[in-house]
């Protein structure tokens, strides 16, 4: 190895780099706002002074007396330009993603190399899985810089992020019948009505940008994205990552594509990527408020003494991604996180194994470069971990060590063709008893149905 890599630029501000986005101006100059954006927590409003403005918020100043709250009053009456929604989201994850710098297009001889190399690495994985990256059609590829790569997923992720959006500001909203006459109840319930849908979609924006700031290809997070779409590979990040790391570029590229490749082939599975769909649609629909839980976070906040002091404390208890989860997640997700978390352990280890079966025959420094990617998987930034949390994935050491030993397992006992019966028939999809004892997984299926 050459080392560690060197530390990502720049401070982890999942709003970095919003200035002078359409409908998001005019915050800067808002009293009281400059203390509001001494935070490093994600999922926090660190910067606000610099943002441009969270458009569609007009007529907040007429919710119960609210404009007449020094700061609130001001921050109500500038917002309300932009229209909020996909288009908000993929503007905001633009500007994230290439820090509001103009980025260039793709070379198109780049764009034709990294064309040669899928064919290649569609052949190696076809071959090594019995599974086709692109059943019935060849493997297509879309070259993208960090821009484009997060257009492409705010599209792809939309009907995922527009449930968790939907589902977290329903849970946050409070039930004025439950609180009649109660003053905090109101202000929360206007504020959540109004700014909600563009925050929701802020969030949704600075998310996907933050992540593709560093994402290789489309499989960042193993997250299925639609059917039929091609192939995707940020190449800027591949190239950076390359120089970072002093590795072969060649060789990086084309550990890239077979990586995609074989999550292509896997999720082109109907009954795998059906299943992990309906798991992570279910886990997003399902935040509701723990009221106990959101007491204790609003503390002492008394809405009619409302001032930069208060804001800043309020913000630094809602900012923390722990506070705001633990404020929303329900039983219900508890429930089925331990699905998720097997059939996410046995999807990736099965990338991890047939990577391996094919990369050590395929590129010469295959061993060092595996150590080096896999690595900078893991090493997730801590807005990447509450991207993580909030779609319901734990992509820690532990849990990719779970996938990995679950796949050696049954390789040990049955071969290559023994793990790949994952993808015969829906009912071979593991438990988790089975993921951790994958004796137990192989006995079952060989069972008479």
């Amino acid at each position: 190895m050459s080392g560690d890599p060197p530390t990502e630029g720049g401070p982890d501000d999942p709003f970095e780099g919003l200035e002078g986005i359409e409908g998001l101006e005019g915050l800067e100059g808002l009293e009281g706002l400059g203390d509001l954006g001494e935070t490093d927590e994600p999922g926090g409003f660190g910067g606000l002074g610099g943002l441009g403005g969270l458009g569609g918020l007009g007529g907040l100043g007429d919710i119960g007396g609210l404009g007449d709250i020094p700061l609130l009053g001001d921050l109500m009456r500038t917002l309300q330009s932009a229209a909020p929604g996909a288009n908000q989201a993929r503007e905001v994850g633009r500007a994230i993603a290439c820090g509001g710098v103009s980025e260039p297009n793709i070379d198109p001889t780049q764009r034709i190399t990294i064309e040669q190399l899928v064919r290649l690495a569609e052949l190696r994985v076809a071959d090594a899985t019995g599974l086709q990256p692109a059943p019935g059609a060849a493997l297509r590829v879309e070259v993208v810089n960090r821009a484009g790569w997060s257009d492409r997923t705010v599209s792809d992720y939309e009907a995922l992020f527009g449930a968790l959006n939907m589902s977290i500001s329903a849970s946050l909203e409070p039930d004025l019948d439950d609180t009649p006459g109660d003053p905090m109840a109101a202000m929360l319930a206007g504020i959540s009505k109004m700014i909600g849908p563009t925050m929701l979609a802020l969030t949704t924006g600075a998310m996907v940008g933050r992540l593709a700031q560093h994402a290789l290809g489309g499989y960042v997070l193993p997250v299925p994205r639609p059917a039929g779409k091609p192939m995707l590979i940020a190449l800027p990040n591949v190239d950076e990552f390359s120089r970072e790391w002093s590795l072969d570029a060649d060789d990086v590229r084309l550990w890239v594509c077979v990586h995609e490749a074989v999550y292509c082939a896997v999720f082109g599975v109907d009954h795998v990527r059906d299943a992990l769909s309906d798991l992570l649609l279910r886990h997003a629909s399902a935040f509701e408020t723990n009221p106990r839980r959101i007491e204790d976070l609003l503390g002492d906040f008394d809405p009619g003494a409302v001032g930069p002091e208060s804001f800043a404390r309020l913000q630094s208890e809602l900012g923390s991604p722990d506070a705001l989860l633990g404020a929303v997640r329900s039983s219900a997700q508890e429930a089925l996180l331990p699905q998720m978390t097997a059939l996410v352990a046995a999807i990736t280890g099965y990338v991890d194994f047939t990577m391996d079966r094919i990369g050590a025959d395929l590129i010469g420094s295959y061993d060092r470069l595996s150590e080096a990617l896999r690595r900078h998987r893991v090493e997730a930034s801590a807005s990447d971990r509450f991207v993580e949390r909030l779609l319901g994935l734990e992509l820690d050491q532990t849990q990719y060590e779970r996938g990995a030993a679950f796949a050696s397992g049954v390789a040990e006992r049955a071969g290559a063709d023994g793990l790949r019966r994952i993808f015969t028939h829906p009912d071979n999809l593991p438990t988790p008893a089975e993921v951790d004892a994958a004796g137990l997984w192989l006995a079952r299926i060989d069972l008479p149905r």
